[in-house]
Protein backbone atom coordinates (compact mmCIF):
# COMPACT_ATOMS: atom_id res chain seq x y z
CA UNK A 1 0.00 0.00 0.00
CA UNK A 2 2.74 2.51 0.82
CA UNK A 3 4.24 1.65 -2.63
CA UNK A 4 0.82 2.68 -4.74
CA UNK A 5 0.96 5.54 -2.34
CA UNK A 6 3.98 6.60 -3.14
CA UNK A 7 3.37 6.12 -7.14
CA UNK A 8 0.08 8.09 -7.04
CA UNK A 9 1.74 11.21 -4.65
CA UNK A 10 4.72 10.82 -7.48
CA UNK A 11 2.29 11.02 -10.07
CA UNK A 12 0.87 14.18 -8.85
CA UNK A 13 3.92 16.26 -8.55
CA UNK A 14 4.45 18.91 -10.64
CA UNK A 15 7.09 18.41 -13.53
CA UNK A 16 6.71 14.62 -13.33
CA UNK A 17 5.60 12.42 -16.40
CA UNK A 18 1.81 11.86 -15.98
CA UNK A 19 1.05 8.55 -16.21
CA UNK A 20 -1.34 8.48 -18.98
CA UNK A 21 1.75 9.50 -21.15
CA UNK A 22 3.32 6.51 -20.63
CA UNK A 23 0.50 4.33 -21.49
CA UNK A 24 -1.15 6.19 -24.27
CA UNK A 25 2.92 5.20 -25.80
CA UNK A 26 2.81 1.78 -25.11
CA UNK A 27 -0.67 1.66 -26.84
CA UNK A 28 0.53 3.90 -29.80
CA UNK A 29 3.48 0.90 -30.20
CA UNK A 30 1.39 -1.63 -30.05
CA UNK A 31 -1.13 -0.82 -32.59
CA UNK A 32 1.76 0.68 -35.13
CA UNK A 33 2.52 -3.24 -34.83
CA UNK A 34 -0.93 -4.38 -35.03
CA UNK A 35 -1.48 -2.63 -38.16
CA UNK A 36 2.27 -2.20 -39.94
CA UNK A 37 0.96 -5.17 -41.78
CA UNK A 38 -1.72 -3.24 -43.62
CA UNK A 39 0.06 -1.80 -46.31
CA UNK A 40 2.32 -4.83 -46.72
CA UNK A 41 -0.62 -6.60 -48.06
CA UNK A 42 0.05 -5.29 -51.78
CA UNK A 43 3.84 -6.55 -51.60
CA UNK A 44 2.70 -9.74 -50.78
CA UNK A 45 0.73 -9.99 -53.37
CA UNK A 46 3.27 -8.40 -56.00
CA UNK A 47 6.31 -9.76 -54.88
CA UNK A 48 5.39 -13.17 -52.73
CA UNK A 49 2.77 -14.28 -54.98
CA UNK A 50 0.05 -14.84 -52.18
CA UNK A 51 -3.21 -14.63 -53.37
CA UNK A 52 -5.71 -11.86 -53.03
CA UNK A 53 -8.23 -14.48 -50.73
CA UNK A 54 -4.69 -15.39 -48.96
CA UNK A 55 -3.49 -11.92 -47.77
CA UNK A 56 -6.86 -11.09 -46.29
CA UNK A 57 -6.95 -14.11 -44.35
CA UNK A 58 -3.71 -13.60 -43.17
CA UNK A 59 -5.01 -9.89 -41.94
CA UNK A 60 -8.18 -11.44 -40.39
CA UNK A 61 -5.64 -13.80 -38.76
CA UNK A 62 -4.74 -11.43 -35.74
CA UNK A 63 -8.37 -11.34 -34.62
CA UNK A 64 -7.66 -15.32 -33.99
CA UNK A 65 -5.12 -13.71 -31.04
CA UNK A 66 -7.20 -10.60 -30.40
CA UNK A 67 -10.06 -12.15 -29.10
CA UNK A 68 -8.94 -14.74 -26.57
CA UNK A 69 -6.74 -11.85 -25.31
CA UNK A 70 -9.30 -9.60 -24.98
CA UNK A 71 -12.26 -11.66 -23.33
CA UNK A 72 -9.89 -13.22 -20.65
CA UNK A 73 -7.43 -10.41 -20.01
CA UNK A 74 -10.15 -8.47 -19.81
CA UNK A 75 -11.82 -10.42 -16.87
CA UNK A 76 -8.71 -11.09 -15.31
CA UNK A 77 -7.49 -7.31 -15.18
CA UNK A 78 -10.51 -6.42 -13.37
CA UNK A 79 -9.18 -9.66 -10.97
CA UNK A 80 -5.30 -9.31 -10.15
CA UNK A 81 -5.06 -5.70 -11.64
CA UNK A 82 -4.43 -4.08 -14.73
CA UNK A 83 -0.49 -4.12 -14.72
CA UNK A 84 0.19 -7.94 -14.69
CA UNK A 85 -2.19 -8.17 -18.37
CA UNK A 86 -0.72 -5.20 -20.07
CA UNK A 87 2.97 -5.26 -19.04
CA UNK A 88 3.79 -8.30 -21.71
CA UNK A 89 1.82 -6.65 -24.40
CA UNK A 90 4.37 -4.85 -25.90
CA UNK A 91 6.59 -7.65 -24.97
CA UNK A 92 4.46 -9.81 -27.11
CA UNK A 93 3.72 -7.21 -29.68
CA UNK A 94 7.85 -7.38 -30.50
CA UNK A 95 7.93 -11.19 -31.09
CA UNK A 96 5.20 -11.44 -33.52
CA UNK A 97 7.15 -8.41 -35.39
CA UNK A 98 10.65 -10.79 -35.36
CA UNK A 99 8.65 -13.15 -36.70
CA UNK A 100 7.25 -11.33 -38.90
CA UNK A 101 10.20 -10.24 -40.23
CA UNK A 102 11.13 -14.02 -41.28
CA UNK A 103 8.31 -14.81 -42.97
CA UNK A 104 8.11 -13.28 -46.12
CA UNK A 105 7.79 -16.24 -48.04
CA UNK A 106 6.32 -18.48 -45.32
CA UNK A 107 2.67 -17.79 -45.03
CA UNK A 108 2.68 -20.38 -41.83
CA UNK A 109 5.05 -18.11 -40.37
CA UNK A 110 3.29 -14.74 -41.18
CA UNK A 111 0.31 -16.79 -39.71
CA UNK A 112 2.38 -17.07 -36.45
CA UNK A 113 3.22 -13.70 -36.38
CA UNK A 114 -0.13 -12.14 -36.94
CA UNK A 115 -1.69 -14.07 -34.09
CA UNK A 116 1.25 -12.76 -31.60
CA UNK A 117 0.21 -9.17 -33.18
CA UNK A 118 -3.11 -9.96 -32.45
CA UNK A 119 -2.60 -10.71 -28.39
CA UNK A 120 -0.65 -8.10 -27.79
CA UNK A 121 -3.30 -6.06 -29.77
CA UNK A 122 -6.03 -7.71 -27.55
CA UNK A 123 -4.63 -7.00 -24.49
CA UNK A 124 -4.17 -3.14 -25.34
CA UNK A 125 -7.88 -2.66 -26.17
CA UNK A 126 -9.12 -4.54 -23.25
CA UNK A 127 -6.36 -3.42 -20.64
CA UNK A 128 -5.13 -0.35 -22.21
CA UNK A 129 -8.46 1.05 -22.14
CA UNK A 130 -9.68 0.62 -19.13
CA UNK A 131 -6.60 1.01 -17.46
CA UNK A 132 -6.37 4.73 -19.44
CA UNK A 133 -9.73 5.46 -18.55
CA UNK A 134 -8.96 5.16 -14.70
CA UNK A 135 -5.50 6.91 -15.44
CA UNK A 136 -7.50 10.27 -16.97
CA UNK A 137 -9.21 10.58 -13.52
CA UNK A 138 -8.23 11.21 -9.39
CA UNK A 139 -5.95 10.66 -8.05
CA UNK A 140 -3.56 10.75 -11.21
CA UNK A 141 -5.26 13.13 -13.39
CA UNK A 142 -7.92 15.27 -11.20
CA UNK A 143 -8.60 17.53 -13.50
CA UNK A 144 -9.45 15.60 -16.48
CA UNK A 145 -13.05 15.72 -17.68
CA UNK A 146 -15.56 12.66 -17.91
CA UNK A 147 -14.84 10.74 -20.84
CA UNK A 148 -11.17 12.18 -21.55
CA UNK A 149 -9.95 8.54 -20.94
CA UNK A 150 -12.42 7.41 -23.13
CA UNK A 151 -10.75 10.09 -25.91
CA UNK A 152 -7.46 9.39 -25.26
CA UNK A 153 -7.35 5.88 -25.60
CA UNK A 154 -9.50 5.86 -28.72
CA UNK A 155 -6.65 8.37 -30.33
CA UNK A 156 -3.65 6.85 -28.93
CA UNK A 157 -4.69 3.43 -30.84
CA UNK A 158 -6.01 5.35 -33.73
CA UNK A 159 -2.40 7.39 -33.99
CA UNK A 160 -0.58 4.15 -33.82
CA UNK A 161 -2.49 2.27 -36.15
CA UNK A 162 -2.39 5.20 -39.24
CA UNK A 163 1.85 6.53 -38.39
CA UNK A 164 2.46 2.42 -38.11
CA UNK A 165 1.06 2.00 -41.42
CA UNK A 166 2.30 5.04 -43.17
CA UNK A 167 5.86 4.30 -42.08
CA UNK A 168 5.77 0.39 -42.95
CA UNK A 169 4.14 1.38 -46.53
CA UNK A 170 7.05 3.68 -47.10
CA UNK A 171 9.55 1.67 -46.41
CA UNK A 172 8.23 -1.39 -48.33
CA UNK A 173 7.67 0.85 -51.22
CA UNK A 174 11.23 2.96 -51.29
CA UNK A 175 13.70 1.10 -48.72
CA UNK A 176 16.21 -1.87 -48.50
CA UNK A 177 14.62 -5.40 -46.95
CA UNK A 178 10.72 -4.28 -48.09
CA UNK A 179 9.75 -7.44 -45.79
CA UNK A 180 11.40 -6.28 -42.92
CA UNK A 181 12.48 -3.50 -42.04
CA UNK A 182 9.39 -1.99 -41.29
CA UNK A 183 8.84 -4.75 -38.71
CA UNK A 184 12.41 -4.16 -37.33
CA UNK A 185 11.81 -0.42 -36.69
CA UNK A 186 8.65 -1.39 -34.57
CA UNK A 187 10.69 -3.55 -32.57
CA UNK A 188 13.19 -0.63 -32.06
CA UNK A 189 10.88 1.84 -31.33
CA UNK A 190 9.06 -0.74 -28.70
CA UNK A 191 11.85 -1.63 -26.00
CA UNK A 192 12.31 1.76 -24.86
CA UNK A 193 8.12 1.77 -24.32
CA UNK A 194 7.61 -1.10 -22.94
CA UNK A 195 10.42 -0.47 -20.23
CA UNK A 196 8.57 2.79 -19.55
CA UNK A 197 5.60 0.62 -19.07
CA UNK A 198 7.23 -0.64 -15.67
CA UNK A 199 6.75 2.92 -14.40
CA UNK A 200 2.96 2.80 -14.53
CA UNK A 201 0.74 2.85 -11.67
CA UNK A 202 -1.59 0.23 -10.08
CA UNK A 203 -4.97 1.34 -10.16
CA UNK A 204 -7.03 -1.78 -9.61
CA UNK A 205 -7.05 -2.31 -5.87
CA UNK A 206 -7.06 -6.54 -5.65
CA UNK A 207 -8.37 -8.15 -2.89
CA UNK A 208 -10.49 -11.03 -1.72
CA UNK A 209 -12.73 -12.20 -4.75
CA UNK A 210 -15.09 -14.44 -5.90
CA UNK A 211 -14.13 -17.97 -8.40
CA UNK A 212 -12.41 -16.71 -11.41
CA UNK A 213 -15.18 -18.24 -13.41
CA UNK A 214 -17.62 -15.44 -11.55
CA UNK A 215 -15.13 -12.83 -12.90
CA UNK A 216 -15.46 -14.07 -16.44
CA UNK A 217 -18.93 -13.46 -15.90
CA UNK A 218 -20.32 -9.80 -17.46
CA UNK A 219 -22.98 -8.46 -16.28
CA UNK A 220 -22.84 -5.66 -17.80
CA UNK A 221 -23.27 -7.09 -21.20
CA UNK A 222 -26.98 -7.81 -20.47
CA UNK A 223 -27.50 -4.10 -19.81
CA UNK A 224 -29.92 -3.21 -22.26
CA UNK A 225 -28.26 -0.02 -23.39
CA UNK A 226 -25.56 -2.54 -24.60
CA UNK A 227 -27.48 -4.00 -26.83
CA UNK A 228 -29.72 -1.84 -28.81
CA UNK A 229 -27.05 1.44 -28.77
CA UNK A 230 -23.59 -0.61 -28.86
CA UNK A 231 -23.59 -3.70 -30.30
CA UNK A 232 -25.68 -2.07 -33.69
CA UNK A 233 -22.26 -0.13 -33.79
CA UNK A 234 -19.45 -2.10 -32.73
CA UNK A 235 -18.70 -4.25 -35.65
CA UNK A 236 -18.74 -1.31 -38.31
CA UNK A 237 -15.64 0.35 -35.98
CA UNK A 238 -13.40 -2.28 -38.05
CA UNK A 239 -15.16 -3.40 -40.67
CA UNK A 240 -14.80 0.65 -41.95
CA UNK A 241 -11.49 0.23 -41.11
CA UNK A 242 -11.18 -2.74 -43.18
CA UNK A 243 -13.15 -1.53 -46.10
CA UNK A 244 -11.20 1.94 -46.25
CA UNK A 245 -7.81 0.42 -46.03
CA UNK A 246 -7.80 -3.24 -47.43
CA UNK A 247 -10.48 -3.13 -49.84
CA UNK A 248 -10.35 -0.03 -51.77
CA UNK A 249 -6.49 -0.74 -52.17
CA UNK A 250 -6.92 -4.26 -53.36
CA UNK A 251 -9.43 -2.62 -56.13
CA UNK A 252 -7.71 0.16 -56.65
CA UNK A 253 -4.29 -1.48 -57.77
CA UNK A 254 -4.64 -1.32 -61.16
CA UNK A 255 -5.02 2.36 -60.84
CA UNK A 256 -2.58 3.35 -58.37
CA UNK A 257 0.13 3.89 -61.40
CA UNK A 258 3.44 2.27 -60.49
CA UNK A 259 3.35 2.85 -56.15
CA UNK A 260 0.63 0.48 -54.81
CA UNK A 261 2.03 -0.21 -51.90
CA UNK A 262 2.61 3.62 -51.20
CA UNK A 263 -1.25 4.24 -52.80
CA UNK A 264 -2.52 2.05 -49.82
CA UNK A 265 -0.14 3.64 -46.63
CA UNK A 266 -2.23 6.81 -48.57
CA UNK A 267 -5.20 5.27 -47.87
CA UNK A 268 -4.41 4.15 -44.42
CA UNK A 269 -3.39 7.60 -43.72
CA UNK A 270 -6.34 9.60 -44.78
CA UNK A 271 -8.61 6.69 -43.37
CA UNK A 272 -6.81 7.24 -39.36
CA UNK A 273 -6.10 10.22 -40.28
CA UNK A 274 -10.08 11.50 -40.42
CA UNK A 275 -10.43 8.93 -37.88
CA UNK A 276 -8.27 11.01 -35.87
CA UNK A 277 -9.61 13.88 -36.21
CA UNK A 278 -12.87 13.38 -35.67
CA UNK A 279 -12.02 11.61 -31.97
CA UNK A 280 -10.92 14.89 -31.22
CA UNK A 281 -14.26 16.17 -31.46
CA UNK A 282 -16.00 13.84 -29.44
CA UNK A 283 -16.40 15.52 -26.27
CA UNK A 284 -18.73 18.46 -28.31
CA UNK A 285 -20.72 15.25 -30.29
CA UNK A 286 -20.95 12.77 -26.91
CA UNK A 287 -23.36 13.38 -24.50
CA UNK A 288 -25.00 11.23 -21.79
CA UNK A 289 -28.37 11.62 -22.18
CA UNK A 290 -28.48 10.63 -25.52
CA UNK A 291 -27.29 8.44 -28.49
CA UNK A 292 -26.27 11.16 -30.54
CA UNK A 293 -22.52 10.23 -30.85
CA UNK A 294 -23.21 6.87 -32.06
CA UNK A 295 -26.01 8.01 -34.42
CA UNK A 296 -23.48 10.30 -35.81
CA UNK A 297 -20.81 7.44 -36.11
CA UNK A 298 -23.83 5.49 -38.15
CA UNK A 299 -24.66 8.19 -40.48
CA UNK A 300 -21.12 8.87 -41.43
CA UNK A 301 -20.84 5.32 -42.00
CA UNK A 302 -24.01 4.92 -44.43
CA UNK A 303 -22.57 8.32 -46.33
CA UNK A 304 -19.22 6.34 -46.35
CA UNK A 305 -20.16 3.17 -47.91
CA UNK A 306 -22.72 5.01 -50.41
CA UNK A 307 -19.22 7.21 -51.51
CA UNK A 308 -17.37 3.95 -51.63
CA UNK A 309 -19.98 2.26 -53.71
CA UNK A 310 -19.86 5.16 -56.43
CA UNK A 311 -15.62 4.66 -55.98
CA UNK A 312 -15.89 0.32 -56.50
CA UNK A 313 -17.47 1.31 -59.98
CA UNK A 314 -15.88 4.27 -61.22
CA UNK A 315 -12.85 2.88 -60.19
CA UNK A 316 -11.09 6.27 -59.79
CA UNK A 317 -8.45 7.70 -56.94
CA UNK A 318 -10.50 10.82 -55.92
CA UNK A 319 -13.76 8.61 -55.62
CA UNK A 320 -11.45 5.97 -53.32
CA UNK A 321 -9.49 8.74 -51.43
CA UNK A 322 -12.62 10.14 -50.31
CA UNK A 323 -14.48 6.70 -49.58
CA UNK A 324 -11.63 6.58 -47.72
CA UNK A 325 -11.59 9.65 -45.39
CA UNK A 326 -15.63 8.95 -44.84
CA UNK A 327 -15.25 5.84 -44.15
CA UNK A 328 -12.24 6.60 -41.85
CA UNK A 329 -14.10 9.01 -40.31
CA UNK A 330 -17.03 6.46 -39.21
CA UNK A 331 -14.73 4.30 -37.81
CA UNK A 332 -13.46 7.15 -35.79
CA UNK A 333 -16.39 8.23 -34.66
CA UNK A 334 -18.06 4.80 -34.07
CA UNK A 335 -15.03 3.83 -31.75
CA UNK A 336 -14.70 6.55 -29.84
CA UNK A 337 -18.26 6.73 -28.98
CA UNK A 338 -18.65 2.84 -28.29
CA UNK A 339 -16.17 3.23 -25.49
CA UNK A 340 -17.92 6.41 -23.95
CA UNK A 341 -20.66 4.05 -24.17
CA UNK A 342 -19.01 1.18 -22.69
CA UNK A 343 -17.42 3.78 -19.61
CA UNK A 344 -21.03 4.53 -18.78
CA UNK A 345 -22.43 1.09 -18.40
CA UNK A 346 -19.85 -0.79 -17.00
CA UNK A 347 -19.08 -0.63 -13.33
CA UNK A 348 -15.80 -1.13 -11.61
CA UNK A 349 -15.71 -4.43 -11.57
CA UNK A 350 -16.14 -5.31 -14.93
CA UNK A 351 -14.96 -1.98 -17.08
CA UNK A 352 -12.32 -3.99 -18.82
CA UNK A 353 -14.03 -7.25 -19.21
CA UNK A 354 -17.25 -4.94 -21.15
CA UNK A 355 -14.76 -3.10 -23.42
CA UNK A 356 -13.55 -6.81 -24.10
CA UNK A 357 -16.55 -7.53 -25.65
CA UNK A 358 -16.90 -4.33 -27.31
CA UNK A 359 -13.85 -4.66 -28.87
CA UNK A 360 -14.43 -7.99 -29.88
CA UNK A 361 -17.79 -7.51 -31.30
CA UNK A 362 -15.59 -4.28 -33.37
CA UNK A 363 -12.79 -7.18 -34.75
CA UNK A 364 -15.46 -9.31 -36.27
CA UNK A 365 -15.57 -6.22 -38.64
CA UNK A 366 -12.38 -6.88 -40.04
CA UNK A 367 -13.35 -10.11 -41.52
CA UNK A 368 -15.09 -7.93 -44.19
CA UNK A 369 -12.66 -7.69 -46.58
CA UNK A 370 -11.84 -11.53 -46.34
CA UNK A 371 -15.41 -12.31 -47.11
CA UNK A 372 -15.84 -9.62 -50.14
CA UNK A 373 -12.86 -11.09 -51.42
CA UNK A 374 -14.30 -14.69 -52.10
CA UNK A 375 -17.84 -12.82 -52.51
CA UNK A 376 -16.37 -10.68 -54.91
CA UNK A 377 -16.75 -13.65 -57.79
CA UNK A 378 -20.51 -13.74 -57.26
CA UNK A 379 -21.18 -10.15 -56.12
CA UNK A 380 -20.04 -6.78 -57.44
CA UNK A 381 -17.92 -4.83 -55.14
CA UNK A 382 -20.33 -1.76 -55.53
CA UNK A 383 -22.99 -4.17 -55.26
CA UNK A 384 -21.69 -5.07 -51.71
CA UNK A 385 -21.15 -1.46 -50.67
CA UNK A 386 -24.41 -0.79 -51.63
CA UNK A 387 -25.15 -3.41 -49.05
CA UNK A 388 -23.45 -1.42 -46.35
CA UNK A 389 -25.29 1.43 -46.71
CA UNK A 390 -28.53 -0.62 -46.24
CA UNK A 391 -27.25 -2.18 -43.10
CA UNK A 392 -25.26 1.07 -41.57
CA UNK A 393 -29.09 2.72 -42.30
CA UNK A 394 -31.01 -0.35 -40.53
CA UNK A 395 -28.48 -0.01 -37.46
CA UNK A 396 -29.26 3.96 -37.25
CA UNK A 397 -32.62 3.33 -36.82
CA UNK A 398 -32.53 1.09 -33.94
CA UNK A 399 -30.39 3.62 -32.17
CA UNK A 400 -32.48 6.45 -33.14
CA UNK A 401 -35.36 4.14 -32.12
CA UNK A 402 -33.42 3.80 -28.57
CA UNK A 403 -32.00 7.14 -28.46
CA UNK A 404 -32.44 7.53 -24.72
CA UNK A 405 -33.78 4.44 -23.60
CA UNK A 406 -32.14 2.72 -20.49
CA UNK A 407 -30.05 5.33 -19.78
CA UNK A 408 -27.06 4.15 -16.85
CA UNK A 409 -26.88 5.78 -13.81
CA UNK A 410 -24.54 9.25 -14.01
CA UNK A 411 -22.41 7.49 -12.01
CA UNK A 412 -21.64 4.55 -14.55
CA UNK A 413 -22.01 1.18 -13.08
CA UNK A 414 -24.44 -0.96 -15.09
CA UNK A 415 -28.24 -1.45 -13.33
CA UNK A 416 -28.71 -5.56 -13.18
CA UNK A 417 -32.01 -4.84 -13.18
CA UNK A 418 -32.08 -2.99 -16.62
CA UNK A 419 -31.60 -6.04 -18.83
CA UNK A 420 -32.15 -8.19 -22.09
CA UNK A 421 -34.86 -10.21 -21.75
Amino acid sequence: MTATLDRQLDARTPGRTRPWWILAAAMFVIAWGGNQFTPLLSMYRMHEGLSTTTVDVLLFAYVLGIIPAMLLGGPLSDRFGRRPLMLPAPVIGIVGSLVLSVGAAHEPVLFVGRVLSGLALGLMMAVGSSWMKELSGAPWDPDAAPGTGARRAAMSMTAGFAIGAVVAGLLAEWGPWPGTLPYLVHVVLSVPVAVALLRTPETRAVGARGTLLQDLRIPAAAHRRFWYVVIPVAPWVFGAAGAAYAVLPNIMVDRAGAHPIAFSALLCLIALGCGFGIQALGRRIDTPRSARAVAVALGILAVGCAIGAVAARELTIPLAVAAAAVLGAGYGMALVSGLQEIQRIAGPDDLAGLTAVFYSLSYLGFGAPAVMAVLSGWVSYPAMFGFGVIVAVASLALVAWKWAAHLPEPQGPAVVEDSVG
